[in-house]
This record gives C-alpha cells, sequence and structure tokens, in this order.
C-alpha cells in the first residue's frame, strides 16, 4: 500500500532553514504529480506546492513563493522540500502527498508529518 513518510523537520529560528524529505513506497513514484500540505495549529490541511511528473513544473502558494523550493529524485522515491527564510507563522506539520493542488483531497493519501516550528 502507499507509505509517505516525512522526515527533516525541528525548531528553527525565524529566518532559517529547514530540507523537508519524504520517502514513499507503494506506487511507481514517477508517475505521479506530489505535493507538501501544512496543517498550523487549530488548522485544516493546507496545500503549498506541488511537483509534476519528471519535475516538468512546479507550483507554489504565494506565502512561500521564492523561499521555498520543492524537488523530486524519482530513482529514490524521494520528494523534498527546501524551506528558507522561515516566519513563525510557518509553525505547523508539514506533509507529503499524492497528487497536485487540484487533486490531492481526491486522492486522499498523505504521511504523518513532520514538526517544523519557527521559534526564537
Amino acid at each position: 500500500q502507499v507509505q509517505l513518510v516525512e522526515s527533516g523537520g525541528g525548531l528553527v529560528q525565524p529566518g532559517g532553514s529547514l530540507r523537508l524529505s519524504c520517502a514513499a513506497s507503494g506506487f511507481t513514484f514517477s508517475n505521479v504529480a506530489l505535493s507538501w500540505l501544512r496543517q498550523s495549529p487549530g488548522k485544516g490541511l493546507e496545500w503549498i506546492s506541488e511537483i509534476l511528473t519528471g519535475s516538468a513544473s512546479t507550483y507554489y502558494t504565494a506565502s512561500v513563493k521564492g523561499r521555498f523550493t520543492i524537488s523530486r529524485d524519482d530513482d529514490k522515491s524521494m520528494l523534498y522540500l527546501q524551506m528558507s527564510s522561515l516566519r513563525p507563522e510557518e509553525t505547523a506539520v508539514d506533509h507529503c502527498a499524492l497528487g497536485a493542488e487540484a487533486s490531492w483531497t481526491v486522492l486522499g493519501s498523505w504521511g504523518q508529518g513532520t514538526q517544523v516550528t519557527v521559534s526564537s
């Protein structure tokens, strides 16, 4: 079955950087668009970025554009999110998910997430 396991979260000061990773298994990784989602305290899941198959295109929500970079390694079945200039309001549990912005809710498959805490 589909497994998505995130890692790389932690405590970082405002303005700092983190690189999240997602190890995937149970499906043909290279054939699937993938996304990163965020769940802030007390809120629902929010889409923040996607990468299409073959790394052909990437998309970001406006608030992270220019600061975050999504990438994938199809040979290793890994998804990444490089985050820089982090803000306190980006404290959240970040999840990787199957699908793009328009489809992740329908596919309904995401990992348990990794905690990102931005605080001084």
